[in-house]
């Protein structure tokens, strides 16, 4: 049930975030889900792709940097509450929310929020124990 994340590392610079859709969109690449973190020098892009190997694969030979990272994703209620519940089941785990970054599809239905936890097979069984659906890769990259 996990969901392979590529992370790309970007140059803080103009249009660096444009050179990396541009050529994933020339290689037929989908672009699933996405967060960027930045800092003074450099920045971070977490994508979910539809075809990762392939994503990966055409970044490294444009020269990026590129590595692999392996994330959950989980289906929340679109509600007021609905994150909350979640992290509620996680409190008194011991188990840190390393980042995480949310998408939805369709306003009212449910979110799907992607986790990196430091301790990732025993926030899946945690999450299942409390009876919160976790989403498989394929789920995803087929959204």
């Amino acid at each position: 049930m996990k969901v392979e994340q590529i992370s790309v590392f970007l140059e803080n610079k103009s249009g660096r975030l444009a050179d990396v859709t541009n050529i994933l969109a020339a290689a037929g690449i989908n672009i699933r889900a996405l967060a960027l973190a930045d800092t003074t020098d450099f920045g971070i892009l977490r994508l979910i792709v539809n075809d990762n190997e392939k994503a990966k694969s055409v970044l490294k030979e444009n020269g990026f940097t590129v590595g692999k990272t392996e994330v959950i994703a989980v289906e929340v209620s679109d509600r007021p509450g609905g994150l909350a519940a979640i992290l509620n089941v996680m409190r008194d785990t011991a188990i840190n929310v390393e980042y995480m970054y949310a998408f939805i599809q369709k306003s009212g239905e449910n979110a799907i929020i992607i986790f990196r936890f430091d301790e990732l097979e025993k926030a899946i069984e945690v999450l299942r124990s409390a009876g919160i659906r976790i989403l498989s890769g394929e789920e995803i990259y087929s959204i």
